[in-house]
């Protein structure tokens, strides 16, 4: 074989090789429940939390399930399991979020998220857990940006007054307060939190602040910083600061959390907090987005 014929044969064993990596390079759009959870754990395919499994909601989804009753940093490492397989390597990652799956991500991010992760193959074993790829490690994960279906990062006012069951970890670490001391909600990795706000709220749920999805509260789904909730509204109402869109200030001047963005707010007051098995109420808003963004 004459050295001209095997330089072609090399340099055609090249182009494949640098063909075949970019095409095992995938788009995942993770989805990280809230509180009760109710997909089964580890299966990525199991979307029992949010409704039927056929309904679009991103490129290649994924449901990152957990058991939505422990506490946070007990179930933080299912989420580091899911972004370890998909988010890693040359794969990237679009995060929906609903409810406490925001302070689990949150969470996570802030602690994690500069921590070395072995790169993964996103072939997930029966626990949850992806193979490695060549054994080598990068920097936190791949995050094109989050997208939070009414916010919990800063707790609910229906933990403080133990409106829930008080014995539930969970119900613990959704105290105002301690949502808001957990981590230092600032640190993102450079991940935009985009959030989206319900306000159809109920006549019980007065116990909440400003507006409100019947759970959450718009100090939360908004992104608002502090170190307790506060009262924001829609500019229909007199009574209440303005919750602004975007990353600017709330009217008062009470600050957003860094890389946090209202992309949805709730004037109509027309979705509450439910997706119902069915992708509803707010949930429904954000799956739309993923489906549009997610790509």
């Amino acid at each position: 074989m004459s050295r001209f014929m095997r330089l072609c044969i090399s340099l055609s064993l090249v182009s494949l090789s640098a063909i075949t990596t970019v095409a095992s390079a995938a788009n995942y759009s993770l989805w990280i429940n809230g509180r009760t959870g109710g997909g089964v754990v580890g299966n990525y395919n199991s979307f029992t939390y949010w409704g039927p499994g056929t309904t679009a909601a991103g490129v290649n989804k994924k449901s990152v399930n957990w058991d939505g009753r422990s506490s946070i940093a007990s179930q933080s490492g299912k989420i580091r399991d899911a972004l370890d397989c998909f988010c890693t390597g040359t794969n990237w990652c679009y995060v929906a979020t609903h409810s406490a799956g925001d302070l689990m991500m949150g969470y996570t991010l802030a602690n994690f998220g500069g921590s070395a992760r072995l790169k993964k193959n996103a072939v997930a074993g029966s626990g949850g857990v992806c193979g490695n790829t060549d054994g080598s490690t990068q920097t936190g994960w791949n995050i094109k940006w989050v997208r939070a279906a009414s916010g919990a990062a800063g707790g609910s006012e229906l933990s403080d007054a133990g409106s829930w069951t008080t014995s539930e970890p969970l119900v613990q670490d959704l105290k105002t307060a301690t949502a808001r001391a957990m981590y230092d909600h600032n640190i993102t990795r450079n991940v935009m939190f985009y959030m989206y706000a319900g306000a159809k709220g109920t006549a019980y749920s007065g116990i909440l602040p400003g507006q409100d999805d019947e759970v959450v509260a718009y100090h939360s789904t908004g992104g608002m910083s502090g170190s307790a909730g506060a009262g924001f509204c829609n500019p229909s109402d007199w009574f209440c600061n303005d919750l602004t869109l975007g990353t600017a200030a709330a009217e008062g001047g009470r600050a957003k959390w860094s890389n946090h963005s209202v992309v949805f707010r709730d004037d109509a007051e027309a979705y509450n907090h439910y997706a119902n098995g069915n992708w509803g109420g707010i949930v429904g808003v954000v799956r739309n987005a993923m489906v549009n963004s997610a790509l």
